[in-house]
């Protein structure tokens, strides 16, 4: 089992975020469905496990907190650019969760993260390089900022690919209080 845990957005941001995904040849927009900010990949997992990380997930206690995406960035450079993400303003409450379950997963036994935590959602992937479109399309839509939502819960996913793409399924949620 591949899991991962994220925060779900709002229907009307993930519609918000829809709208952006028009304009650039060769990316591969995500389903609307999958929209999402991760918090912490966790790769494959056997059943004892995701027994082991949902067990260390609900022990967190955390704070309801406010949420706002803003400004479009990349990943990835000249040579390898690899996503299209929607950012997010700086927002200790969620450095903290982030922070948190870190900490969680580690002492459940799983190896830290490696990589530095870079709130974002992913709204394209690339084959290819789109070159100085990509650079266009993100100055035409520097002014990117959705409304601000509340964060209310975290959710652990699982996902497999399909012929269609990547499919996500919540397995269990968690609730800020």
């Amino acid at each position: 089992m591949r899991l991962f845990v994220a925060l779900s957005l709002p229907a009307d941001l993930r519609s918000r975020l829809c709208a952006l995904s028009s304009g650039l040849p060769g990316a591969r927009w995500v389903d609307p469905a999958n929209l999402h900010l991760t918090l912490r990949f966790i790769g494959e997992v056997g059943g004892h496990e995701a027994d082991d990380v949902d067990a260390a997930l609900s022990g967190i206690n955390g704070k309801r907190f406010s949420l706002t995406l803003s400004g479009l960035g990349q990943f990835g450079g000249d040579r390898r650019l690899r996503a299209l993400w929607a950012g997010v303003e700086p927002n200790e409450a969620l450095d903290h969760l982030q922070a948190k379950i870190e900490t969680a997963l580690q002492r459940a036994g799983l190896a830290p993260e490696k990589r530095k935590f870079k709130p974002h959602v992913t709204l394209a992937r690339f084959k290819a390089n789109p070159g100085e479109r990509l650079q266009d399309y993100i100055v035409e839509r520097s002014l990117f900022r959705a409304e601000p939502f509340e964060v209310t819960e975290f959710v652990l996913y699982s996902s497999y690919l399909a012929h269609k793409g990547a499919i996500y399924a919540p397995e269990a949620t968690y609730p800020l209080i």
